[in-house]
């Protein structure tokens, strides 16, 4: 049988035979017993009615292609497409140069030689055009082997900007991809006449290192590894477009399927998402980026960026307008009927996404059903159900797919009566035990105000509820009615599945928590000009790439939780129902990030800039008011670490749960102890930069203190306690540090802040009980060098806690050479002084700021009476959790779904898990956990009972390890300790 033509031959390698291997220098397309001379005759006969023109393939092959001279740029790409017998041909373009040399795309609808100026002398090459995500979404083994020879190609290039260690690793799967396992001699021969990388002479040792680790790997494996390591670089994908800002300053535009970036150099410094973007446009050499109200205000929304001329403007706006309208379209958008006269705006259009694949679809279903290749039930159901699904998701069909559609209900009309009628006698009940929330208005106020915040920590008596916001509310919503039977049927209830989903929720959690820093504070400061150029490139070149790893680490662990519940409609072979693989893959890959060594500098950099530069300290501030900023701003900072902690504990929590025997067993040992190397060599770091984190913390939220955050001091802890003066006993809260203790009161203005009264030494300090002396429960006395004090604490358990660590704070201040330099004057502050209201002592410090957070941890305690330790605050940190919970309204049997993420002693209520800001909160400081009792009514399983004196709520987990995480936390120890925090 002779081959297609145009067809890549198979080539022998020692892997076996390989697609378009690039030991030829081309790939001949004559018939046989062609000659070239009677090719290039037959077509200079109509020389004057055709054209010839020269197409490079992705594996540097040339063709050429003879066309009318009025054919369009489709024609030319179809002609391409069929050569090499290429289906997905959707993701590819082809490109040439233009007169500035620059590589534009060619334009399906206009004619070629309205295009290029001298078709014939010009070289055009085929490309991949659109980047998609997640290279899982390729269907065929050939496409993805043409991407990876595109990586290839921007290796080469120097387009796939990269460590020398990642490019290494390219290279190695690209050779293990083109001549298969191993052989030194082989290896050596082949990079001696393959150039992969600019610098391949410095690494190529390293390169034959790698290769050597791939033995076994098929071709199809080595490129979709080629992809998996290429999708998360930062540079996957990006062509650069010069351009500059307002400022004159150079950068680089770039268009991908999230939207729009911007780089300076090859550092990304800011994303433009299309849900952010309200529209496109450019005027002369003017690029316009206008976008939503609420992201820069309603008066600075419109972006400018100059670019060299109007024609690199267009080709850079038509390149955002075929990304936007491939990736975020549900349907393909016509072409303007043309006008007589004239016409106005462009008739540019392109193919989406949902038209590729639901041809895709059809063209599946069409030989399920006519070629026999399932039952005939399992091709009535899939033919009935399934165009429903993409009529209901938006999803546009192609024409074709809806006549396949009708022609088989007509022809298997009598199958169909015989299988549905019997379902109408016997209905399938559809109460469901997932209930809905109403539709919210999304432009309403989606976060609470400041002051609405200060009443969710109001004490017991007060009117509000810390769940009362209008949006929480039972009105308008759905009621639950469970099925139990149903839930347990549809899921797994193996609870290594359940913690396996942990990892998944608080992963999405934890991006989202990336993206405030990565996308809403660095918008923030660019827009203001705010930060310096140099800590700009260290801040964002360090986070952006740990981002961009865990996005693809969340699509993997969602695309493996989908196949385990079975919810995936991919055609996949094999056992899903584990984890341990993917997360030993992302373990070790994570070690390569060098963001990981280098908290230190950033947030000791972002710390200094703040003192420094006046403008970042103002945005600084005005940032952490904002609803996304729902912590503290350089808490964000400290998550990449702290989420080594979480996979430890919870692939500990996996290997503990399997027998040593089970399948996957091995491979979460072996995350573990890669994720444990690298959590021991940071954990003395994550201690330090949690107490930097603390004391930078209190710098801002406490007047009269200055350099708060001398070397060698640390947080023990803060809580409210009641000073015994000359009125009486009178609130204040007090801050225990590692040589001085601080006690303060709190202020009346909109600031909120805490002002501090007196600051006492550690050094000679005593600590006692004086309850029978003083006549007042929980009560006990400081003497210190400067005065003695009297305070008393809300209980017994609260007033031990202060004494133990007030004496080991003493202890260790006794082992301490140096005093502190921050020592108050001892007549600073009198006892006289002290018992005046809080008005007056504190005024003339609180003007000098207008915004304050009023969430704080402090404001809880002093709130709770209640006090918090840094031991505390590591136990919380370990505990973050988030996922859906049920709350069941008050008074009612209604149940309420929400997206709840429990960090920093609080819960944050969103409506789903892809809200930006969370809805409302509930701090937790004081709380107790329990079940609900016979007087509660509540006969549910997998409840827990919340309560603070007269607040009471109950919330419902989905099964009995989500349960034990948000009550028990572990063993029956730290659940006392656990119900006291809380």
């Amino acid at each position: 049988m002779s081959e297609i033509e145009g067809t890549y031959r198979s080539l022998q390698t020692p892997a076996g035979t390989r697609l378009g291997a690039q030991y030829n220098t081309g790939i001949s397309t004559l018939e046989p017993g062609q000659s070239l001379s009677s090719a290039m005759g037959a077509g200079g006969k109509g020389h004057n009615k055709s054209l010839q023109i020269r197409v490079q393939g992705l594996d540097d092959a040339q063709e050429f292609y003879e066309l009318e001279s009025k054919a369009d740029g489709q024609t030319l790409s179809s002609e391409v497409f069929r050569r090499i017998n290429l289906i997905e041909s959707d993701y590819f373009g082809l490109e040439f140069q233009n007169l500035q040399m620059n590589w534009v795309w060619m334009e399906p609808t206009k004619l070629i030689v309205k295009q290029v100026r001298r078709p014939m002398n010009t070289l055009l090459r085929l490309s991949v055009k659109f980047f998609p995500p997640d290279p899982g979404q390729l269907q065929e083994e050939f496409t993805r082997y043409l991407f990876s020879l595109q990586i290839k190609r921007d290796l080469m290039e120097g387009r796939l900007n990269c460590t020398e260690n990642t490019a290494a690793l390219l290279a190695s799967h690209l050779v293990q991809s083109e001549i298969g396992d191993y052989d030194d001699i082989a290896d050596r021969e082949f990079l001696k006449i393959n150039k992969l990388l600019p610098y391949q002479e410095r690494v190529q040792e390293k390169i034959l290192e790698l290769h050597r680790r791939h033995i076994g790997q098929t071709p199809a494996e080595s490129d979709f590894q080629v992809l998996e390591i290429a999708r998360k670089l930062e540079m996957y994908g990006v062509r650069f477009h010069p351009a500059a800002d307002r400022e004159g300053t150079k950068i680089n535009l770039a268009v991908a399927h999230m939207g729009l970036q911007v780089f300076q150099g090859h550092t990304k410094i800011n994303t433009f998402n299309w849900s952010k973007i309200r529209k496109l446009s450019f005027k002369r050499k003017l690029f316009l980026i206008k976008l939503h109200p609420e992201v820069h205000g309603p008066h600075q929304d419109t972006l400018e960026f100059l670019m060299g001329s109007r024609d690199q403007c267009k080709i850079f706006w038509k390149n955002c307008v075929e990304h936007h309208s491939f990736f975020r379209l549900f349907d393909q958008p016509q072409p303007k009927s043309k006008a007589i006269f004239f016409s106005r705006g462009s008739s540019f259009r392109y193919r989406c996404t949902a038209v590729i694949i639901s041809t895709w679809v059809g063209n599946i279903l069409f030989n399920m059903v006519f070629q026999k290749k399932c039952s005939n039930i399992v091709s009535v159901v899939v033919m009935l159900v399934f165009p429903a699904l993409l009529l209901k998701t938006g999803s546009c069909l192609s024409i074709h797919f809806i006549y396949f559609y009708i022609i088989i209900i007509i022809t298997m009309v009598l199958t169909v009566l015989t299988l549905v009628l019997p379902f109408f006698f016997h209905p399938i009940d559809s109460a469901t035990d997932i209930p809905q929330l109403s539709p919210f208005n999304t432009k309403g106020p989606l976060c609470l105000s400041p002051s609405f915040q200060m009443s969710t920590l109001s004490l017991p008596g007060q009117a509000p509820s810390p769940l009362q916001s209008p949006f929480l509310n039972e009105v308008g919503t759905a009621r639950l009615e469970e099925d139990e039977e149903g839930r347990r049927k549809r899921y797994p209830t193996d609870k290594a599945y359940f913690i396996a989903k942990e990892i998944l929720t608080t992963e999405r959690t934890y991006l989202k928590d990336l993206e405030v820093i990565t996308v809403w504070f660095r918008s923030a400061v660019i827009k203001e000009n705010a930060m310096p150029e140099g800590l700009m490139t260290l801040l964002f070149s360090n986070i952006d790439p740990i981002y961009e790893f865990h996005r693809g680490f969340l699509k993997e662990i969602d695309q493996r939780l989908a196949l385990w519940e079975g919810r995936s409609n991919a055609h996949v072979k094999g056992d899903y129902q584990r984890i341990g693989d993917v997360m030993l893959r992302n373990m070790c890959a994570l070690k390569f990030i060098g963001y990981l060594q280098k908290h230190d500098e950033v947030l000791t950099e972002l710390e200094k800039a703040t003192k420094r530069v006046k403008k970042l300290e103002t945005v600084y501030k005005e940032f952490e008011l904002q609803k996304v900023c729902y912590l503290p701003l350089n808490t964000f900072l400290l998550k990449p670490i702290q989420r080594l902690m979480h996979y430890k504990l919870i692939l500990e929590r996996l290997c503990k749960h399997y027998a040593p025997q089970h399948r996957d067993f091995d491979d979460c040992e072996e995350a573990l102890k890669e994720v444990a190397e690298i959590a021991a060599q940071l954990q003395s770091s994550l201690i330090r930069l949690e107490n930097f984190q603390k004391l930078t913390e209190l710098q801002r939220d406490l007047i009269g203190i200055e350099n708060l955050t001398a070397p060698g001091r640390e947080f023990i802890r803060e809580g409210c306690l009641y000073k015994l003066t000359k009125k009486g006993l009178q609130q204040r809260m007090f801050f225990l540090f590692s040589d001085m203790l601080l006690y303060t009161s709190k202020g009346v203005t909109a600031t909120n802040q805490f002002k501090v009264h007196g600051q006492l030494p550690l050094h000679g300090m005593i600590v006692e009980e004086s309850e029978n002396e003083w006549s007042v429960p929980h009560c006990f006395t400081i003497y210190s060098a400067q005065r003695t004090i009297v305070v008393a604490a809300s209980s017994k358990v609260e007033m031990n806690k202060w004494i133990e660590d007030l004496n080991m704070a003493i202890d260790m201040s006794k082992k301490c050479q140096e005093k502190s330099d921050l020592v108050l004057d001892p007549n600073e502050v009198s006892l006289e002084q002290e018992s005046e209201d809080d008005m007056n002592s504190s005024r003339c410090s609180l003007d000098k700021q207008s915004h304050h957070r009023a969430n704080t941890t402090m404001h809880v305690c002093w709130h709770r009476n209640t006090s918090v330790s840094m031991s505390d605050h590591s136990l919380a940190v370990e505990n973050q959790l988030s996922g859906y919970l049920l709350r069941k309204f008050k008074n009612s049997n209604g149940w309420q779904k929400l997206w709840v993420v429990f960090t920093n002693f609080c819960l944050f209520f969103y409506k789903t898990h892809q809200d930006d800001f969370p809805l409302a909160s509930l701090p937790l400081l004081g709380y107790t956990v329990s079940t609900p009792g016979e007087s509660d009514s509540i006969h549910k399983e997998y409840v827990f009972k919340l309560q603070f004196k007269s607040h009471v709520y109950f919330f419902r987990a989905e099964s009995e390890y989500t349960f034990e995480r948000y009550v028990r936390t572990g063993d029956a120890n730290r659940f006392k300790r656990f119900s006291l925090i809380w």
